[in-house]
């Protein structure tokens, strides 16, 4: 009798599940997608600007008990002469690099960062 409810359940939550995982993976595909095609339209740029914060994300993934692999991910937040700041994802070694109050010209293309040059003075 128990095994006949859980295999309805299961016949019933298995594919929802699948479902819920497929249209994640496809939300994250589509979104990755436009944010290129949106980068590439977009013109390149080259302003003058300051760095005004550095950041890094690190997250640790565990694919069993004993092996885990750690990502990180560099930020740096530019503030242009509108005052308008952005923050742009940054390549680790550019970011050790960039220093806070830093002045130079910041090129970048939409959300993705072309480099920054940094003012002699």
């Amino acid at each position: 009798m128990f095994y006949s409810g859980f295999d309805a359940l299961f016949s019933i939550l298995f594919p929802l599940v699948f479902l819920v995982v497929l249209g994640m993976i496809l939300f994250t595909v589509v979104s990755n997608l436009r944010r290129w095609s949106k980068n590439n339209a977009s013109p390149r740029l080259t302003v003058p600007a300051t760095v005004v914060a550095k950041r890094m994300n690190v997250s640790r993934h565990h694919t069993d008990n004993t092996m885990s692999h750690t990502f990180t991910t560099y930020y740096a937040t530019f503030q242009v002469e509108s005052g308008d700041r952005m923050e742009l994802e940054v390549d680790g070694s550019d970011y050790g690099m960039l220093v806070e109050g830093d002045t130079g010209k910041l090129s970048f293309q939409g959300t993705r960062y072309l480099g920054f040059e940094r003012k002699n003075g």
